[in-house]
């Protein structure tokens, strides 16, 4: 439980660098997704078993939707959660074999 709640609090300090600082430091209008790269990290190297990789994407998302100024209130959270996490978790893992994952 702690270990979740530090992950959390990650999450949170790399949403506000994101929002805050890398907008600045833009290329060709892209700014480099923290969040997402913090959560796709999470869930590659944690335990198929476990539901911290998608908790993770639901706050990573929700700290994005609440910080970001986009129009939509949930398309961060959907894409986190839908597209990636579950991706990784249930497709990715049991259907692709990559050496580094094996035991």
């Amino acid at each position: 439980m702690v270990k979740l709640f530090i992950f959390i609090l990650l999450i949170y300090f790399l949403t506000l660098f994101q929002t805050s600082f890398m907008v600045f430091f833009d290329i060709n209008g892209y700014i480099l997704n923290l969040v997402l790269a913090a959560v796709l990290v999470f869930n590659f190297l944690e335990n198929q078993r476990s539901d911290r990789g998608l908790v993770l994407a639901v706050f990573g998302g929700f700290f994005l939707d609440i910080f970001s100024s986009g129009n939509l209130f949930g398309i961060d959270w959907l894409l986190l959660f839908i597209a990636i996490s579950l991706f990784i978790k249930y497709v990715f893992k049991k259907h692709v074999q990559i050496p580094f994952f094996c035991k």
